[in-house]
């Protein structure tokens, strides 16, 4: 899946009795900073306001008549001040603009060596007035790391890297259409969630009953070149020696019926009711399909777990790599801070470090284990990871979630599906909070260091209550 070029809208903020030439370079700066970050940006030439920034409420019309021209491009707007800035234009161009993206706040430091009239920016005390104004207007806003940095600095590289992140998830999680395949386990009430609280969050749900599914591959020959063509993308995608051809065949129509079903609805991710109507009368497991799509960065979750997908996406939003969802399935030896996540599984092949397709050990038993073929198993690597859980409140009435970081490890684990060993600091708290709070046992992983970034966007754009473990 390719990557969209992320594109800000820059207001230069400018203050007539502070040095002009500040607001000039600090223009500058923040053009190629961002360019060096691989971001294009969108602000005002110095042929349409006083050095390119903005001043006067004409300038604040001119800059937000600027963004609403290029809105279908920006993900975000950010705020520099090389100077004290205007507080009131600053505010006037986001209102007047009505984008409903991200904001960041950044300013300038000053140098202790020149502090004369001729230099001195005073933008460390601006940024106050400028947040205490977008506070007024009720106009959400995000902040540096520290409150002066410099647009050169390491420190404003992974500002710029975490805004960006902050960006993907708010405007990623907005408008959304989710596909919802199949009815819930009946023995699952734990995934059970609210449509209409995802709805208020401009999450939309779209079903489609499994008898449609079916109905669909009936009309399918095996060789139909739609067919043809996912059974060799699901050759190259995994190992699949000793698995019948037969199963691969129902496994490439199920995956070309999901894919077409999506496509012609807009649905963007999925969660399919992987057990057992899928088994006993289709012969098949969904795994391999479903970890297809979360490795292409379409999160598809198991047991219709929809918040679970919702949580997968945004991970996979900010971090631009592939999400995985998991159970919180068991400890591990007497280490407090260590346990096994697990699944049957339909884990993306980016988290293994060995992987092959199986047959589905837990459930095989009950339905026969030659209907169980397509999981794909494996020992999950080690590696940096965030977690998240957003669910929908319905007592509170409101969508809520929480995140963390912590780490996938080398620990030797000897076991079925797809699992490994996590540390992470504090995880009886953790644990404990997940229960007193009544969360699913279900997680999102991703192999990032991404919390902060889903965490500021669910909180400060989309309105969500969120426990942040181990901030």
């Amino acid at each position: 899946m390719s990557q969209k070029k992320m594109t800000m809208g820059v207001i230069v903020g400018n203050r007539g009795f502070f040095p002009d030439q500040l607001a000039k370079t600090g223009r500058e700066e923040i053009i190629k900073a961002l360019s060096q970050a691989g971001i294009d940006s969108v602000v005002l030439g110095p042929e349409e306001s006083k050095h390119g920034a903005v001043e006067t409420h004409e300038e604040a019309k001119r800059c937000a008549a600027l963004f609403q021209k290029n809105r279908e491009r920006l993900d975000g707007v950010i705020v520099t001040l090389p100077n004290f800035g205007d507080e009131r234009a600053i505010a006037d161009t986001l209102r007047l603009a009505r984008l409903d993206v991200p904001v960041l706040v950044q300013a300038t430091p000053d140098d202790a060596r020149k502090m004369t009239i001729l230099h001195r920016r005073d933008s460390f005390c601006g940024k106050m007035s400028a947040c205490n104004n977008l506070r007024q207007y009720g106009i959400p806003y995000s902040l540096t790391r520290l409150h002066t940095v410099s647009l050169d600095s390491e420190d404003f590289k992974k500002d710029l890297a975490w805004f960006a992140a902050v960006c993907r998830v708010a405007n990623g999680m907005r408008n959304l259409r989710v596909g919802s395949i199949g009815a819930r386990p009946t023995a699952f009430n734990t995934v059970r969630y609210s449509e209409k609280l995802l709805e208020a969050s401009g999450i939309s749900t779209e079903t489609l009953d499994l008898s449609e599914v079916f109905g669909r591959i009936a009309k399918l020959k095996d060789d139909h070149a739609g067919v043809q063509g996912k059974l060799a993308d699901i050759r190259k995608y995994v190992t699949t020696g000793g698995v019948p051809d037969a199963a691969l065949v129902k496994m490439a129509k199920l995956g070309y019926v999901i894919d077409d079903w999506m496509k012609s609805t807009d649905v963007r991710i999925s969660a399919v009711q992987c057990w057992t109507s899928m088994e006993e009368y289709f012969g098949v497991v969904p795994c391999t399909i479903m970890s297809m799509m979360s490795n292409n960065l379409f999160p598809a979750a198991c047991e219709v777990d929809v918040c679970g997908t919702l949580s997968m996406h945004a991970l996979a939003l900010a971090s631009e790599t592939p999400s995985a969802l998991l159970d919180w399935n068991n400890n591990y030896g007497d280490d407090p801070n260590k346990a096994v996540c697990f699944h049957c599984s339909n884990l993306p092949k980016h988290f293994f470090q060995d992987f092959r397709m199986d047959f589905q050990e837990i459930i095989a038993g009950t339905v026969g284990k030659e209907n169980t073929f397509g999981t794909v198993v494996g020992k999950v690597k080690a590696g940096a990871m965030s977690f998240a859980r957003f669910s929908t409140d319905d007592t509170a009435g409101t969508m809520r979630g929480y995140v963390g970081e912590g780490a996938f490890t080398n620990d030797a684990l000897n076991t079925f599906g797809g699992a490994g060993v996590v540390e992470i600091p504090a995880l009886q708290k953790l644990l404990r909070y997940i229960c007193e709070n009544g969360f699913e046992h279900h997680v999102a992983a991703n192999f990032s260091t991404t919390a902060g970034a889903v965490h500021e966007a669910a909180v400060r754009y989309l309105g969500w209550p969120m426990y942040w473990h181990g901030n």
